[in-house]
């Protein structure tokens, strides 16, 4: 990532996105948008070639993971993602009034989003809730930190972060990963 990094979305900043996309002309399909990004750290384009087959279970109901195949991945670098609860709900949501039986975010006439519709649907929305510094990257780059932050909780590592992050080296998930200021504070006096 060449230049400045995309602002990490606080869980206040976060309310607020969930509450714009609840006044757009489809709000149950932006806010699993929203939590495609931060939730689960999806890429735009992830985001955009999502397809229901993909968090669905064989007996119709959604599933416990997300399973985003080659095909969407950048570089073909699928993996599968644990659901997390509040994207669970959201899905469950969108099911009964989705736009499409095969994309999850389907543009308002019914056909896929292409992955830079993504990128200006988030431009516009953090334009309008006056936050600088954010931009579509911002709910992935939260997801990985905050990820990385609580790692050591499951007896995980970082690379369990490299993996949910579909990265290829160890060193690009480490340049995603915000430092915490207050947490070095008390490290340093743990020391």
């Amino acid at each position: 990532m060449l230049g400045k990094q995309a602002k990490i979305i606080s869980p206040e900043t976060l309310a607020r996105m969930l509450n714009f996309a609840s006044q757009t002309r489809q709000p149950k399909r932006d806010a699993v948008i929203v939590l495609l990004s931060v939730k689960a750290g999806l890429r735009a384009c992830e985001i955009a070639g999502l397809q229901w087959s993909m968090v669905m279970t064989d007996n119709g109901e959604i599933a416990d993971v997300i399973d985003i195949r080659s095909a969407i991945a950048k570089k073909g670098s699928g993996r599968r993602i644990p659901m997390h609860p509040s994207l669970r709900q959201a899905l469950g949501e969108l099911w009964p009034v989705r736009a499409s039986d095969a994309h999850i975010v389907a543009s308002n006439r019914g056909g896929p989003m292409r992955p830079n519709s993504i990128v200006n649907w988030f431009v516009t929305m953090f334009h309008d809730l006056n936050l600088e510094g954010c931009s579509s990257h911002s709910g992935r780059r939260t997801f990985i930190t905050a990820a990385a932050k609580n790692v050591h909780r499951t007896g995980g590592s970082l690379r369990d972060v490299q993996l949910l992050a579909s990265h290829q080296s160890i060193e690009t998930t480490q340049r995603y990963i915000d430092g915490d200021t207050q947490s070095q504070r008390q490290l340093v006096n743990l020391l």
